[in-house]
This record gives structure tokens, sequence and C-alpha cells, in this order.
């Protein structure tokens, strides 16, 4: 994506802002860091989730993944659900169809008992959200339903790329990884 994008330029002043929270932490990798990316003060903000929105649906097209490809995007819940619903909606905006769906870390017990929410994957091309990623498990986790419950997978597209490994173990997995902002555009290499 263009670093002259007005639009992506914009996000990534909204998540340093909002979502940039100095301090040590332990991530959810179990890993130390001496920052921590708080996305859902982005991707849950009323400026930054509508651009978050159209900026990955702009960086889907740029790598041949517009709607006319991809049928439906989500990924595991908690941290894709925003994502995927701001670019539901971006979509939406442009008259374009794009679904979303969820990702539950297990099947519902009760009900339907569906493990994916949100309209049926079944034989769709899919790509996989995540608003922040580390190691990459939350979305490979969501990569394996998927394609357990028939979704063809292209890709897997994160707001955020931390650098922590996340691109390498993505790839190494056959899929194409694809970052909207990295820790350049964020001030935090």
């Amino acid at each position: 994506m263009s670093t002259n994008d007005p639009q992506r330029a914009r996000l990534a002043q909204l998540v340093r802002d909002l979502a940039v929270v100095r301090g040590t932490v332990t991530l959810a990798s179990g890993l130390e860091s001496d920052f921590y990316v708080d996305m859902r003060r982005a991707t849950l903000h009323h400026e930054a989730a509508p651009l978050i929105g159209h900026v990955m649906i702009d960086m889907l097209e740029e790598e041949g993944l517009g709607t006319d490809v991809v049928d439906a995007v989500g990924g595991l819940t908690m941290g894709a659900d925003p994502v995927a619903t701001a670019m539901l909606h971006a979509a939406a905006s442009r008259g374009l169809e794009l679904d979303a769906f969820v990702v539950r870390k297990a099947a519902k017990d009760h009900g339907m008992k569906r493990r994916i929410e949100g309209p049926g994957v079944e034989g769709r091309r899919v790509v996989v959200l995540e608003d922040t990623s580390t190691t990459g498990g939350s979305p490979l986790e969501a990569v394996e339903a998927l394609r357990e419950a028939g979704a063809e997978v292209l890709a897997v597209a994160v707001v955020v790329d931390r650098a922590t490994g996340a691109r390498e173990r993505i790839e190494a997995a056959g899929l194409p990884y694809l970052a909207a902002l990295g820790l350049n555009d964020l001030g935090l290499e």
C-alpha cells in the first residue's frame, strides 16, 4: 500500500494516538514487549474503525483480492470481529458485496453448535483477519477451522504487523500475509 495514501496515513496517526501503550507488557504469545498495541481502542473508535475498513479493502484490492475474488472476511473472535465488521460496512458504502464471519474458539454446545458464525463459508473464498498479530497463532487457528468448514482461504490480512514472527509462520503455512501498517508506520522501530 502506498505510503502516500492519506487514509492510511490518518489511520497510522490514529493507531499511534489511540492504541499504542508504552510500558512492559506480556503478550498473548508469552513474549515481553516494551509497548502494547491495544487495537480495540482503534477498531472500536468512531473515526478509526471506518478507516480500517477502507484501508483494508484497498490493501486487498491492490493485492488482487478485491470483492470480485473474495466472498467474505473474518477471523478468530475477538480481535478480528471489529475489523471484519468495518470491512463489511466499508464495502457496502462502495456498493460492493462482502460478507463477514466470526470464528469461535470452540463450537457452541447449544443451539446450532456452530464454530463459524455468519453467512455460511462452505465453498466460499475468504480472507482471515486479525487486528494485530504477534506469532500468527490466532489467524492460523481460524484458517484451520475455516478449511474444516469447506472454505477456501486466500490470505491472512492484519491491520498492524508487530514484526515478531507472524508473517514468517503464516507464509510457511503457504498463505500470503498482508499488513496495512507496520511498526515503522507507528514510530515503534
